[in-house]
């Protein structure tokens, strides 16, 4: 920082690096998790300073002592467990979790029409990002499409006029050659149609399969597919519809702007965000899962990728029931901890509530959450001492 900006602001070199040390953690203090950090290390400079001033303690001092205690509060991690800034208004491509078709109650079979419009949005990814999305109507992940095995699935796909980009779908849910990809490749301002069978029940992904394939599906072309089986599935109180992505960027994670996709590092694997439907924030400023205590808790969990697996977990939960792969006619695997989700797959997990508090959606290859991959559960209702019984910490904090 220039002489002349920390007169302006009257910040002295100290406190430059005091905040610095901290942003460096998250690229800059712009990143999610950013603004929390900003305030807390100049609250800590301020600090600093002013015993500086009585000849008590130096910045380089504090600095020491917060690496000591290793709270890191510009670590993209400690937003598990602490309020995300609020962040300012920009078009918002996050799929609500809570958009999802009702069980089905026919015992019948029936045609089903599926409309499905590709477009491709300049829209949020951080709370200092842009990022050009290519979608499925207009959010990450795509609808939530609903249907019964043995239903006709009619899908409509267009494509916006003013896309850059062909653009198509695979279903994994469709018996044919490509998923239905050849069907439906489509120019901007063309509509395609086709139709399939749902022949086999589970949960499945579908996506756009127009080369290069893997850069598609990163920019955010993905979803889910239920196919019912005959009986449907146990009732339960709420229903949560979320996907993990990985978006591939020329400037590095934190930076500001409208961003560039980068088809290098795609190749080479080298995501520069992990997210939870879409961007980073989506379940946690934006979206939070909601539930009462007592309430059963059903999430439909897909990984659209294209190249990382989940470890997908919810810390301070187990899963009561775990359907492995999406499959709904295997019986369930009970009492999980976190469940193993390749890219394009999907899977089933359900818990009962009986804790309030905030839990959090993770995959549990941790680092991933520094760059953005995290989503709240928001469980309010009666404290349930016996199965959990904590006194305050000033210190509290994760694993």
């Amino acid at each position: 920082m220039s002489e002349k900006h920390r007169m302006a602001t009257g910040q002295t070199a100290g406190e430059e690096r005091v905040i610095s040390r901290r942003s460096v953690l998250v690229g800059s203090v712009g990143a999610v998790g950013g603004l929390v950090a900003a305030d807390a290390a100049l609250a800590q400079a301020g600090g600093a300073h002013a015993d500086h001033a009585g000849g008590v303690q130096t910045a380089q001092a504090a600095e020491m002592q917060a690496a000591q205690h290793r709270t890191y509060p510009g670590s993209l991690s400690n937003r598990i467990y602490s309020v995300n800034p609020i962040h300012p208004d920009m078009a918002d491509i996050a799929e609500n979790p809570t958009n999802i078709p009702p069980p089905i109650t026919r015992r019948e079979t029936a045609t089903v029409r599926v409309d499905l419009e590709t477009k491709e949005i300049e829209a949020h990814l951080d709370e200092r990002a842009m990022f050009r999305f290519w979608t499925f109507n207009g959010t990450v992940p795509g609808p939530f499409i609903r249907v019964r095995v043995g239903d006709q699935v009619e899908v409509h796909l267009k494509n916006s006029e003013d896309s850059w980009m062909m653009h198509n779908v695979d279903f994994h849910a469709c018996t044919g050659p490509g998923g239905g990809a050849a069907a439906t490749t489509a120019a901007p301002g063309e509509e395609r149609t086709f139709t399939f069978k749902a022949l086999n029940p589970g949960l499945y992904v579908y996506h756009c399969a127009v080369p290069p394939v893997a850069l598609h599906i990163a920019n955010g072309m993905y979803g889910l597919i239920l196919v019912e089986p005959e009986e449907g599935l146990p009732p339960v109180d709420r229903e949560f519809y979320v996907m993990q992505g990985e978006i591939y960027t020329e400037e590095p994670f934190g930076s500001s702007g409208l961003l560039t996709e980068s088809y290098d590092k795609l190749i080479n694997e080298r995501p520069e965000y992990f997210v939870l439907n879409g961007h980073v924030g989506a379940l946690t400023d934006h979206y939070p899962l909601k539930a009462q205590v007592g309430e059963t808790v059903r999430i439909y969990f897909g990984v659209g990728g294209p190249n990382y697996a989940s470890g997908f977990h919810v810390i301070g939960e187990i899963f009561d029931k775990v359907y492995q792969l999406g499959s709904v006619t295997s019986p369930p695997v009970t009492d999980v901890q976190s469940v193993m989700v390749p890219p394009g797959a999907a899977t089933i997990v359900e818990f009962k509530c009986e804790v309030p508090g905030r839990y959090v959606l993770v995959d549990h290859a941790l680092s991933r959450a520094e760059r953005g991959l995290a989503g709240y559960l928001i469980v309010e209702g009666s404290e349930n001492l016996e199965a959990f019984n904590a006194p305050p910490n000033e210190h509290d904090s994760g694993h």
